[in-house]
């Protein structure tokens, strides 16, 4: 499992963990089952605090992506496709409203706006 940190980005370190193992694990990347380091393995690999390892971890355990089993370890959830799908929507939905804010604020008509999307969405 390979995580990239940007000291650069304006998103805490915690929230580039829990996207990006969430990324691999809506794309197939991980799979149900699948083990995770601990999270003082994750704190070493990654040369951050147990804290912030453990904060990701509490993200995506709540959020239904990883549970950890006492003794056992972290492991990816045996999800629903269902789980998965809303999870792909809501991201859908954030992007979606940044670009009708982006078609709003540059008059470009509720029309138009679903023509391009249209138009992209048939393109191979």
């Amino acid at each position: 499992m390979e995580i990239i940190l940007s000291n650069s980005s304006n998103k805490p370190i915690y929230e580039q963990i829990v996207s990006q193992i969430k990324a691999m694990i809506m794309n197939g990347t991980l799979k149900p089952g699948d083990t995770l380091p601990s999270i003082r393995g994750l704190a070493k690999s990654l040369h951050i605090s147990v804290i912030t390892s453990q904060h990701a971890y509490e993200d995506l355990a709540r959020d239904g992506f990883i549970e950890t089993v006492a003794g056992k370890g972290t492991f990816v959830s045996l999800q629903n496709k269902d789980f998965v799908r809303e999870e792909q929507l809501r991201i859908l939905e954030a992007k979606a409203e940044e670009l009708v804010e982006a078609a709003k604020m540059n008059g470009i008509p509720l029309s138009q706006l679903i023509d391009t999307i249209t138009l992209l969405y048939k393109e191979d």
